[in-house]
């Protein structure tokens, strides 16, 4: 209730509360934890901006894997329908980030997305709700924890530790370049924790952020200047 004192905000409607904990839930039922099948090709990252309180930008960029070549960007911008509150964001960013999907011309074998997976108190990130609605492998690249505990990993590029949830390994926390702040990388949908984290790693050659999620990052700050 603090944070809604602090912004002047009202609290949220308990029964839309109710409703959106009663769809991840039945979402969290469908969601798969698995070795990807996938031959991998095409990988994507995606990110979203709030431009004001009401209106949302989101950003898909599509490379070449290894290479990480650029070969498309794409985005969208609307309105946001839903109110922000907390462990429901996806709900606020999935239908545009969806929309921005429709743009690519070319399919991603995996989508990277800026945010959390299964390393959600519902295991319902946006990476996961992006995933359940595509059915595409999903993993998500978190710059700040949402829930659980972690022992730092060591300062140097590659090291990690388990973030663990209610006694289960959720996410791992990635040291992607020296002594920098760690990332928290979670699978999403039809891929598993292990996967997940290589990809990561091989897609973060110089920057703290992989690739893929810093490049759309990139670009929603770019494109935000002709909405």
């Amino acid at each position: 209730m603090a944070y809604y004192r602090q912004f002047d905000a009202p609290p949220p409607d308990p029964l839309l509360v109710q409703e959106l904990t009663k769809q991840q839930q039945e979402m969290q039922q469908r969601v798969m934890i698995q070795k990807p099948d996938f031959s991998l090709k095409f990988i994507a990252g995606c990110d979203s901006s709030f431009i004001g309180e009401d209106t949302i930008l989101s950003v898909f960029v599509l490379l070449t894997y290894p290479g990480l070549e650029v070969l498309e960007k794409v985005w969208h911008h609307g309105r946001v329908e839903l109110p922000y509150i907390p462990g429901f964001l996806a709900f606020r960013e999935a239908p545009n980030l969806l929309e921005a999907y429709k743009k690519l011309e070319q399919t991603p074998d995996l989508i990277m997305v800026d945010g959390h997976g299964i390393s959600h108190p519902r295991r319902l990130g946006i990476a996961t709700h992006l995933g359940l609605h595509l059915g595409k492998p999903t993993m998500g690249v978190a710059k700040k924890v949402l829930v659980g505990k972690y022992n730092e990993p060591a300062a140097t590029k590659g090291s990690l530790s388990p973030l663990v949830y209610k006694n289960e390994v959720i996410a791992n926390v990635l040291r992607t370049k020296d002594n920098v702040k760690p990332v928290f990388v979670s699978p999403g949908h039809l891929i598993d924790l292990e996967t997940a984290t290589e990809i990561a790693m091989a897609c973060a050659i110089k920057h703290k952020l992989p690739e893929p999620t810093r490049l759309a990052d990139h670009y929603a700050a770019v494109f935000k200047r002709d909405v």
